[in-house]
């Protein structure tokens, strides 16, 4: 390829020569504009035929073929791949569009396992209450004058044995360490969620150049904000405030309904991805 674009810059001065000779040596008669046109921009050919009729016999004799040049370029032109104008690459295929509905979809299969992670940390406080309750209900020991328990064993109540079905509940929920999983949890969801909640709007600005407000963009954008809510409450949750704790469960409970109500807006987008976006 560079020898024959190291041919095509020694030819075409030698051509230009020629076709300015023929030029001298046959004159045209044209109107004076046309004159005045001509000496303004020399680099005009009265052949135009006869110059690429030379070009391309030099060409052939060249080394190397002409697909040499052409095949390139065609290598070098990307748009029918890309779903806009090309500007962003594959940025704009249907490969980048689907990891917007695949992440997300984990996420909410995730977010049902924080929740279940939290109210399970729940439970392991909530039940030391029942049990501390239970047993301001269960009735003192008879003994004897001396001060000792009867001799035979009573079985026990109906309250005493829910506190030992409690109490080994309890300690069967302390071994899972739901407390530190469901910290776990919620960390990684809210800053996944947040990533791919903004990856996504900027993904379809990729794609069209735009945005389209409507019922999908907005409740994407009020499950961000409630995700950011519900952690901005950790703080007050772990010095004991119990409201704090209760509007942690509100908000993220009203974010798992905006995420199932927003699902098959989203299957909407998707198919509007495999119609209108090619691979990659």
């Amino acid at each position: 390829m560079a020898t024959t674009l190291s041919l095509l810059r020694l030819s075409l001065p030698t051509l230009s020569q020629k076709s300015s000779h023929q030029t001298h040596s046959k004159p045209v008669d044209l109107p004076s504009p046309a004159r005045s046109t001509i000496s303004k921009h020399s680099f005009v050919s009265i052949h135009p035929e006869r110059l690429i009729s030379e070009t391309t016999h030099l060409l052939k004799s060249a080394s190397l073929p002409l697909t040499a040049l052409t095949l390139p370029l065609l290598l070098l032109e990307p748009k029918d791949a890309l779903a806009v104008d090309g500007e962003f690459g594959i940025l704009e295929g249907r490969t980048f569009a689907l990891v917007h509905p695949i992440v997300m979809g984990g996420l909410f299969f995730y977010t049902l396992w924080a929740g279940y992670l939290g109210w399970q940390w729940r439970r392991v406080r909530t039940i030391q209450n029942e049990i501390n309750e239970l047993k301001k209900q269960v009735k003192p020991v008879a003994v004897t004058p001396e001060g000792s328990p009867p001799a035979e064993a009573r079985p026990p109540s109906p309250i005493e044995a829910k506190i030992q079905q409690l109490t080994e509940e309890r300690k069967e929920l302390i071994k899972g360490s739901f407390r530190d999983r469901h910290f776990n949890a919620g960390s990684m969801l809210l800053g996944f969620g947040v990533l791919e909640a903004i990856g996504g709007g900027v993904n379809t600005w990729f794609r069209t150049g735009k945005l389209f407000p409507g019922p999908h963009l907005f409740a994407g954008a009020a499950i961000t904000a409630l995700w950011a809510a519900a952690a901005s409450l950790v703080p007050a949750m772990q010095k004991g405030n119990e409201t704090a704790r209760n509007l942690h469960i509100a908000l993220n409970g009203l974010n798992v309904l905006l995420f199932i109500w927003q699902i098959p807006t989203g299957i909407e987008i998707v198919f509007k991805v495999f119609e209108f976006t090619p691979w990659p």
